[in-house]
This record gives C-alpha cells, structure tokens and sequence, in this order.
C-alpha cells in the first residue's frame, strides 16, 4: 500500500490522527519537500521533530527524488506499506496525481489521507472560498525569463469579480543554470518568493501589458506563514504592501475582486494602518 498524506500547515502536530496511524504502521517514509514547507522550515531539527512525533525515520524527497526515481518507492510499496508525506493536502496546491497514475499502472493499491491546504485555509482572511477564480503560480524573474502567462486569468477573474489567489514561486534544491550546462548538477540557496517580490513582479507585468487588470491603488492581502501561530495576514492597496515587512516564508498573495460587505467587515480588521 502506498499512503498518501497530508500533513497540514502547521508544524508535526497538524497531522490527522488518521495520517499518523497510517505512518506508524509503515515499513518506510518519504516528505517531499519542494512544493511547499511546513511552517517549521528546512531547519534539521525540524525534522527530527517530526521523526520522534511519528515514531519513524524519514526520508527527505526532493523534485529530482520524485520525478525521476519514483518508481524505487512504488515498487517498495508493492511489497510492503510506505507512506510519502506532502505539506498541506495531497491534491491541494500541488496535485500528486502523476504518482497515483503510476502506481496504479504498476498494481500498487494507494490511500490518500487528506489535511488542510493553501486552498481552503485561506480562507481565514475573510474572503468567501466559493468567490475565488482560477489560481495562479508567480514564478521568480530572471534577467532572461520574465513569464506572464498569469496575467489573462487574473483578468478574467476581475472581470468576474472574483478574487485572485497567487502562489508564489518556491525553489529548493535546484540546480544552477551553469552546472547544467557543464553536466554536473550545483543547487542554488533555497529561495522563497515574499509578498513584497510577487507585488513588484505584477506591478512590472501590468505597466507591460496595460491590460488594467490591477494596479498600484488594487486592494490586496498578503498572508505569511498560513497556519502557523504567528501567521500574518495584512490587506491594503499593492503599492501600500510593498512596503509592509511579512517577515520569514511561507507567503502568498490574494487580488481581491468584488467584495460582499461581510467580507468587507472582514477584511477591514487586517487593513493596513496609514
């Protein structure tokens, strides 16, 4: 059996009692570990933490773990039961199911246990989750890639009067451009895009495209660290949030659309003060 499971926002507590019954009884576990964090970060002792809470020891998998060598983890589970652990929920922000194809292909039986995600728990900034549009991906800009593949559907989403939820760009083990080119892989610093970095990328592609799809004056929220106890959610025009100090990851962004006046109420209590 392969277990799929959703460990929440949080820290290792965010676990379901569900989850963690079926990461006991595993022979061998796996976290990936970048598409998103938990709150607790890449600090080792963070996953010590999770190891003593679980019982069990836990093997880190990254991108290049997942989508290259997946299949040395579907054939163990064919044999014996593992679980391969995903911060959130398993089909939240980032779906698994590519994993789940092959492994039915290869006759594995698979669980998925589900947690909390980006996508409904952001709903604690008081925007109904039933007036959001399609969600979008802001990747980090470089000097030579600058996509804004984005910015259609936020402007379809506002001319619906829906709001907007931007994920923002997470990098973790991969590998320089230089080294590729020289056939020997060389990772960059873990990176994680802020509030502050996503405002000034979309600010960037509007003044470009001219669309009128937002703007400086645009209300939005910026949220940090969804699901932690230090969580930080600040509403305010974008050119307002630029300045505003979210502090470590992770964070992401809302495009606020039409509002209802509840969630007006609601959002005027993380306005930011002038």
């Amino acid at each position: 059996m392969l277990y799929i499971v959703g460990l929440g926002l949080g820290d290792e507590r965010d676990i379901t009692v569900r989850g963690l019954d079926a990461v006991r009884r595993c022979a061998k576990v796996y976290m990936e570990a970048y598409t998103s964090l938990l709150s607790l970060g890449l600090d080792p002792s963070a996953l010590s933490n999770l190891e003593k809470m679980y019982g069990k020891e836990i093997t880190v998998a990254d991108r290049e773990m997942v989508e290259e060598r997946a299949d040395q983890m579907l054939r163990e589970a064919a044999d014996a039961d593992v679980a391969f652990l995903v911060v959130g929920d398993p089909f939240g922000a980032t779906t698994h199911t590519d994993l789940v194809v092959r492994a039915k292909n290869m006759g594995v039986e698979v669980k998925v246990i589900h947690n909390a995600s980006v996508m409904n728990a952001v709903g604690v900034c008081g925007l109904q989750l039933y007036r959001y549009g399609e969600t979008i991906s802001i990747p980090f800009f470089t000097e030579t890639w600058r996509p804004d593949s984005f910015y259609e559907k936020i402007q379809n989403n506002r001319r619906l009067g829906l709001h907007t939820l931007c994920l923002l760009d997470i990098r973790v083990k991969e590998p320089t451009l230089e080294s590729l080119c020289r056939g020997k892989k060389v990772y960059e610093p873990p990176r994680f895009m802020s509030v502050n970095t996503a405002i000034s990328q979309l600010l960037e592609v509007e003044e470009l495209r001219g669309g009128s799809a937002y703007g400086a004056d645009s209300l939005c929220i910026g949220v940090a660290r969804l699901g932690s106890d230090d969580q930080k959610i600040v509403a305010g025009p974008m050119k307002k949030l630029l300045d505003v100090d979210f502090g470590p990851p992770l964070h992401c962004l809302i495009i606020v659309g039409e509002t209802h006046p509840v969630e007006e109420e609601m959002i005027e209590f993380h306005m930011i003060k002038s």
